[in-house]
């Protein structure tokens, strides 16, 4: 029988990955390999697909044919979409007419699968194997939601890019899938391929590189906080002598945010470009080759410093730090790891080179993720407990809540003066004969 496989990809950096991927044979045979294109922006109709940023093109050609998911699904948004579970048998029968399956056995090879839209294309494929492939830094966290065995157990491996040599991801180690690392070469020909593409760029060399990230849209900022975290971004350069500045805005951020820019660098004295159609940042590191490259927490800060070499440093991650809630956020794990990893654009020193890196990265990922999610990475918690006792202290609080830790009955959760209470048998009874006489005066209330 005939095999069929479908790539999901919402993003030109996941479409370059699975092409990177291709490359590698990190594949079975199959007779046809189908890409499926989903534009999960906030406005579809307002923000282009990956099949239209420039250099798609050079990609194109790995694949035997193009579908686009937003039209498959239309008038709905891809995010907020899913099957009914009475409708899945109706849904697989058409798509396989629309699509041209036919009979086809099936593989999917998708990202964000704990989400939709990628979750509900594996739940409409119910005998499909999976494989899932990681889209930045967000597969180093836990899975963010528990996610259906009769879809977890399809997954037979977690490909990602080795973004932070060493480091493993906790992406579905629920299930015991194994990570498989996409070869770093094969990446940065792909990246080549995409530069190649690039005929009108004309930015200056050896400028310092801006990265926003929109961060308003996703409720973790303000637009007025985020406005001020650009111009920190661009004073903090301008601070370490760079004179010429190029910003790249997220696709999908307001034009205001590069005219306040604009205004600050013309009173700073510091030439400004900024970007005026979507373009990947690592584009960007192969045709100028950045000075510096700035950012919050973009997973492009760890291409420019892992894969290229180029100085980095970060700006807002402990506001991100404090402001993340609930604490099982998903991006807490990318905030982590770049607070950790990059050094701040306010420390001093005649470059950004000199951040020392925690002892124990991997172990405070794993403490981190299993704080994010104790049921879901219940398995998690004798190496959250050891890297506490080993390691909690002033420079690591910041990646921790007390009220968490005491919930979880973890190390750090009481103050070490106060260490020995829950080991008291005199003061556990005057605390229970309070919460007796606490609960006695409520009721006397209630009744009076």
């Amino acid at each position: 029988m005939p095999t069929t496989q479908i790539f999901f990809a919402s993003t030109l950096y996941g479409a370059a990955t699975l092409a990177a991927a291709i490359d590698s044979d990190c594949f079975g045979r199959a007779d046809r390999r189908l890409l499926l294109v989903s534009n999960n922006a906030t406005t579809p109709e307002t923000t282009p697909s990956l099949d239209e940023m420039p250099g798609f093109e050079r990609l194109r050609g790995r694949f035997d044919g193009l579908l686009s998911w937003n039209e498959t699904i239309a008038p709905f948004h891809p995010g907020a979409w899913a099957p009914r579970a009475d409708d899945i048998p109706l849904w697989e029968r058409h798509l396989r007419l629309l699509w041209g399956l036919g009979d086809d056995t099936v593989e999917l090879i998708v990202e964000s699968i704990q989400v939709n839209p990628a979750l509900a294309l594996t739940q409409l494929f119910t005998d499909a194997p999976l494989d899932v492939y990681a889209d930045g830094l967000m597969s180093y966290g836990p899975t963010r939601n528990k996610i259906d065995p009769l879809v977890g157990t399809r997954v037979r491996r977690l490909l990602h890019l080795d973004l932070v040599p060493g480091l493993e991801p906790l992406l579905l180690g629920e299930y015991g899938v194994t990570p498989e690392v996409v070869p770093t070469e094969a990446f940065l020909k792909v990246l080549t391929e995409l530069s190649d593409a690039e005929r009108e760029l004309d930015l200056p060399a050896d400028a310092a590189l801006l990265l926003g990230q929109y961060l308003s849209a996703l409720s973790i900022l303000t637009a007025e906080e985020e406005e001020e975290l650009h111009v920190t971004m661009l004073r903090g350069a301008a601070a370490r002598g760079h004179r010429r500045i190029v910003f790249k805005p997220h696709p999908t951020a307001p034009a205001r945010w590069s005219r306040m820019l604009e205004r600050e660098a013309e009173s700073l004295g510091v030439e400004l470009t900024v970007l005026d159609h979507p373009l990947l940042a690592e584009v960007l590191y192969q045709r100028i080759r950045p000075a510096l490259v700035v950012g919050c927490f973009s997973t492009a800060l760890l291409t420019a410093s892992t894969f290229y070499s180029i100085p980095v440093a970060r700006t807002g991650t402990d506001r991100l730090l404090e402001r993340l809630a609930p604490y099982q956020n998903s991006n807490r794990v990318p905030v982590t790891i770049v607070d950790a990893l990059v050094p701040d654009l306010a420390e001093e020193g005649p470059e950004v080179g000199d951040h020392t890196a925690p002892a124990d990265l991997a172990g405070l990922v794993r403490a981190v993720g299993f704080a994010m999610q104790p049921q879901i990475r219940a398995d998690l918690r004798p190496a959250a407990e050891r890297y506490l006792a080993e390691h909690l202290g002033g420079s690591t609080w910041r990646y921790f809540k007390r009220r968490r830790l005491t919930t979880l009955a973890l190390p750090g959760a009481i103050p070490k003066q106060f260490a020995f209470v829950p080991r008291n048998a005199t003061l556990r009874r005057v605390a229970r004969r309070a919460r007796s006489f606490k609960r006695a005066a409520l009721k006397r209330a209630a009744l009076g």
